[in-house]
């Protein structure tokens, strides 16, 4: 676990992949505690276990619940980056779906709209280049339904690599989907603050090491 930054409201930072984001033995607001030395680290938004990237952390309930407000209202902004077999149709676009999670298969599933149950999902994508039949997407994520990235991608026949719930088992690595940048409202000043963090070269990163983007869609 990686501290990109800290004060008295908020903490941000490197989840790695295979560290729960959620308050569990192990996850990482009890990492962060041992960390900071302080007992309230309270989640605001979430990564899959297998995911990693950054993520920020609340450290007193006003701090959570302005953050909180931030998802809602849009001004909460969170970047990512995925490797997929295939390649999107159109350079860049927008993605809008319906979700439904299934608890006993621990899915989510591609649904019509008047499904019982099943959620909005949006998110627009950037296609960064192609090498091998593997493509880098950039994606900016508006609603944070569970493997929302994930199941929308799949569904459009571009798997992320890696991907062995919803792409190919026969992939050899770690899931190719990493959270690189966040942006908010810092909870006491009202200064927005930006964080970015590419990942590491490893396979199938290092294909594309020339073409991470520059900047990313909040500047």
């Amino acid at each position: 676990m990686e501290l990109l930054y800290s004060d008295d409201r908020i903490a941000v930072c490197i989840k790695p992949a295979g560290v729960v984001a959620t308050d569990e033995p192990g996850g990482m607001p009890e990492l962060l505690r041992d960390a900071l030395g302080c007992e309230s680290v309270r989640s605001v938004h979430r990564l899959d276990r297998v995911v990693g990237g950054v993520m920020v952390y609340a450290l007193t309930r006003r701090a959570a619940s302005d953050l909180g407000s931030q998802m809602q209202n849009g001004g909460f902004r969170k970047e990512y980056l995925a490797v997929v077999h295939g390649c999107p149709r159109e350079p860049q676009g927008t993605m809008r779906d319906h979700l439904l999670r299934d608890t006993a298969k621990r899915k989510s599933f591609l649904a019509s709209e008047d499904t019982p149950g099943a959620q909005e999902a949006n998110l627009d994508y950037r296609f960064q280049g192609t090498s091998g039949g593997l493509s880098l997407l950039s994606i900016r994520l508006y609603t944070g339904r569970t493997h929302q990235i994930r199941c929308q991608l799949s569904g459009r026949g571009m798997p992320i690599v890696g991907d062995r719930k919803y792409g190919w088992p026969e992939d050899d690595c770690a899931i190719a989907l990493w959270s690189c940048g966040l942006s908010f409202l810092h909870p006491r000043t009202g200064e927005r603050l930006s964080f970015a963090r590419m990942p590491e070269q490893t396979y199938p990163w290092m294909i594309f090491r020339e073409k991470f983007p520059g900047a990313t869609y909040f500047g």
